[in-house]
C-alpha cells in the first residue's frame, strides 16, 4: 500500500476519533496542528488504527513521532 493511500486511510480515522470531518493530514502535520489532537486522543487514534490496519505499535515506537509522516512510515512498515 502507498504512503498517500495509507495517508487518506489515517485522515479518515482522525476525522472519525476527533469527531472533525475537515480535517486535512499531511505528512507535515503535527499534534499542535489539529485542535483536538491532546494526549488522551492520541491514545484513541493510535488504537483506532492500530485496529484499522490491524497491526500493533511499541510504545518507544509512537514516543518517537514527530508528525503523521513518521507515524504513516511505521504503518507503512507494519502492513
Amino acid at each position: 500500500m502507498e504512503n498517500n493511500e495509507i495517508l487518506m486511510q489515517v485522515t479518515g480515522i482522525f476525522r472519525d476519533v476527533l469527531d472533525d470531518g475537515e480535517i486535512v493530514l499531511n505528512f507535515q502535520t503535527t499534534a499542535n496542528d489539529i485542535e483536538n489532537w491532546d494526549s488522551i486522543s492520541h491514545i484513541q487514534l493510535v488504537v483506532a488504527i492500530e485496529k484499522h490496519f490491524k497491526i500493533k505499535f511499541g510504545s518507544k515506537e509512537i514516543l518517537a513521532w514527530e508528525n503523521v509522516g513518521q507515524m504513516i512510515d511505521s504503518i507503512a512498515g507494519k502492513i
